[in-house]
C-alpha cells in the first residue's frame, strides 16, 4: 500500500462537517500532515445529528490528536451567517491566516429518493438545499477574505459526482440534482475570484463512499462489504447493489486532498472538477486497501454493458 504522509507544517486549514465519513477522514489527514485544523459540526455530546448517529465533532479532534496532529473542534451550524462569521474571526484572532477551506457539509438526511419535484416534501426538499449549497456559500463568504490574504489558498468544495459525469445524468431528484451540481459550479466561481490573489479553488468528489453511513444503510461492515456485493451481481434491486464492489473508503478522497493541498503546483487544477481517482492517480495513491478504485469510470462501463461482461479489477 501507497501513502506518503504529505508536509503541511504551518498550514492553518478549516474542514466544515467534519464530524463522519469523508469529512472527518479529510481532517485527520490534513492534521497527520501537520495543519492545524479547525474541524466543526453540529454533532457533539449529548446532542446527535439529523440522522441520530453517534460521532461527534470531539470525536473527530481525539482522532486528529491520535495521529500527532493539532486540533480545533468547534460547534458551529453554518446555517447561522453570525456563527461562521464568529468562528473565521476566532481563526484570524489565533492564527492569523487561513490556507485551506474545506466545504463538506452535505444534508443528505433529507433526501427524498423516488419522488417526482411535485410530491417532494417541500421543507425537507429545501432544508437539503440549505445544508447541502447554502452553508458552503456561508463559509465561503465569511473564509474567503482572510484565505485571500497570502497565496496559496486552497478550497476544496465536496460534490457527488464529475461535472463531465453530472452534466449528462440525472442524479435521482430535483433537489439533490440541484444541490450537488451547484456546488460544483460554486468551486468553479470561486477559483475564478481567487486567481488574481493565488489562490485554488476545485470541487473534488470520492467515487461510491464507503462511510458509516452508508455501510450501515446497507447493513454490511467493513469485513463483508465486498463479499454481500459481489453475491448481488446481475441481481436488480438488491442490497447492496452489484455495483458497492467499486465502494471506496473516505481515507482515498482524503489523501488525495492533503496531496493537492502540499502540491507547490496546485494552481494547475484551478476551477477544475476532480475525483478522488484523479488524485490519487496523479500522486500515486491508493485506498486503505491498497486499491485504486475508478468508481465513475466503472459506472458508466456498467451503462454500456452487462455486469457479468465487467470485471471489477480492471477498475480498481
Amino acid at each position: 500500500m501507497n501513502h506518503r504522509t504529505q508536509d503541511l507544517t504551518g498550514r492553518i486549514a478549516l474542514v466544515a462537517g467534519a464530524t463522519r465519513g469523508a469529512g472527518r477522514a479529510i481532517a485527520r489527514e490534513l492534521g497527520r500532515a501537520g495543519a492545524v485544523v479547525h474541524c466543526t459540526g453540529r454533532s457533539t455530546a449529548g446532542r446527535p445529528s439529523d440522522s441520530g448517529r453517534s460521532e461527534t465533532i470531539e470525536g473527530t479532534a481525539e482522532l486528529i490528536t491520535a495521529s500527532g496532529g493539532t486540533a480545533h473542534p468547534v460547534v458551529v451550524d453554518h446555517l447561522d451567517p453570525g456563527a461562521v462569521r464568529d468562528l473565521v474571526d476566532r481563526i484570524e484572532e489565533e492564527q492569523g491566516r487561513l490556507d485551506i477551506l474545506v466545504n463538506d457539509i452535505g444534508g443528505e438526511a433529507y433526501v427524498q429518493f423516488g419522488l417526482p419535484l411535485w410530491e417532494y416534501d417541500l421543507d425537507a426538499g429545501l432544508r437539503l438545499f440549505d445544508t447541502g449549497l447554502k452553508t458552503h456559500l456561508l463559509t465561503s463568504h465569511a473564509a474567503l477574505g482572510l484565505l485571500a490574504r497570502n497565496p496559496g489558498g486552497l478550497v476544496v468544495e465536496v460534490i457527488d459526482g464529475t461535472r463531465a459525469y453530472n452534466v449528462s445524468h440525472y442524479r435521482e431528484t430535483v433537489f439533490l440534482d440541484l444541490t450537488k451540481t451547484a456546488v460544483d459550479r460554486l468551486a468553479f466561481a470561486e477559483g475564478h475570484e481567487l486567481a488574481d490573489h493565488g489562490g485554488t479553488a476545485v470541487s473534488v468528489t470520492p467515487g461510491w463512499l464507503r462511510s458509516e453511513m452508508m455501510l450501515e444503510a446497507f447493513g454490511v461492515t467493513e469485513e463483508t462489504w465486498r463479499e454481500a456485493s459481489e453475491a448481488n451481481r446481475g441481481r436488480a434491486d438488491a442490497v447492496p447493489p452489484y455495483e458497492f464492489v467499486i465502494s471506496e473508503t473516505p481515507a482515498m478522497l482524503a489523501r488525495g486532498i492533503s496531496a493537492l493541498a502540499a502540491d507547490p503546483g496546485r494552481a494547475a487544477w484551478n476551477t477544475r472538477s476532480v475525483s478522488s481517482f484523479e488524485l490519487a492517480r496523479h500522486d500515486d495513491l491508493r485506498d486503505q486497501d491498497g486499491s485504486r478504485p475508478d468508481a465513475w469510470s466503472f459506472l458508466r462501463a456498467m451503462e454500456q454493458a452487462p455486469a457479468g461482461d465487467l470485471e471489477v479489477g480492471d477498475y480498481r
